[in-house]
């Protein structure tokens, strides 16, 4: 079985975030970036089918030379080999037509993306990428088990979870749940040494048409100052519960 990962340079959730160009581009100066924490979620199962089955493992991004760290992280905890298309991810729709190229042209089996990225939340990519190559698709899958060409998930819904059962080729949006937390791998140095030595394939974009641009970003409120009352004064909580901050 042919898996590839797709991996997400996302900045690290403990990065303080700031903008520049009128509040138009995003600030990198200073930002930790890391995968993107659905993506590691994907890349430990696929591991896991690495281990089990025997599968062969690629992973891809989207990106500049900036991004391949991440991808030699990726590599590190036990991909085979890595695909960094040459251009800057711009929207969901762009990224989505690079990587249908690469899925396309590795002929994989199974094809495995965070449902969202961290930092845009878009949840756009594995749907339409799936609608691209005209693969079935499982969306905020939880569980994954592979026999032949037969594939039966695990999907949250609202309020619940839904069993499927579907075939190859697919696509997956991974979330957590799909492993647990404590089977994340952190690469040793075994990993890493032997990470330097792996294929990191750089391969040129498809000429895309971009669907959407950045207007503007904005942080949120910065937060009110705040009041202390005294636990014995019951009376102050509730009067400025209820005439300052109007919640009862």
């Amino acid at each position: 079985m042919k898996i590839l990962v797709c991996i997400s340079h996302v900045p690290d959730t403990t990065s303080k975030i700031n903008f520049t160009d009128n509040n138009t581009q995003f600030d990198t100066n200073g930002v930790q970036f890391v995968i993107n924490p659905n993506d590691e979620f994907g890349l430990t199962r696929a591991m896991w089918f690495k281990e089990k089955q025997g599968a062969t493992v690629d992973v891809v991004n989207v990106g500049g030379p900036e991004t391949e760290p991440t991808l030699r992280k990726a590599l590190a905890i036990g991909a085979d080999s890595a695909i960094r298309v040459n251009t800057p991810a711009t929207d969901g729709f762009q990224v989505a037509k690079q990587l249908a190229k690469v899925a396309t042209d590795g002929g994989y089996d199974l094809i495995i993306a965070g449902r969202e990225s961290i930092d845009y939340n878009g949840g756009m990519v594995p749907g339409m990428l799936a609608a691209l190559i005209k693969a079935n698709f499982v969306n905020t899958c939880i569980n994954l088990e592979v026999e032949g060409t037969e594939a039966k998930a695990i999907r949250e819904i609202d309020g619940g979870k839904e069993s499927v059962t579907t075939s190859l080729p697919l696509v997956i949006g991974a979330q957590k749940g799909l492993v647990e937390e404590s089977d994340l791998r952190i690469p040793n140095m075994r990993g890493i040494m032997q990470a330097r030595k792996k294929p990191m394939n750089v391969v040129e974009p498809e000429e895309v048409k971009v669907q959407t641009e950045v207007a503007k970003f904005e942080k949120p409120e910065p937060k009110g100052a705040v009041k202390l009352v005294d636990p014995d004064n019951l009376d102050e909580l509730i009067n400025l519960l209820h005439n300052e901050a109007k919640v009862i």
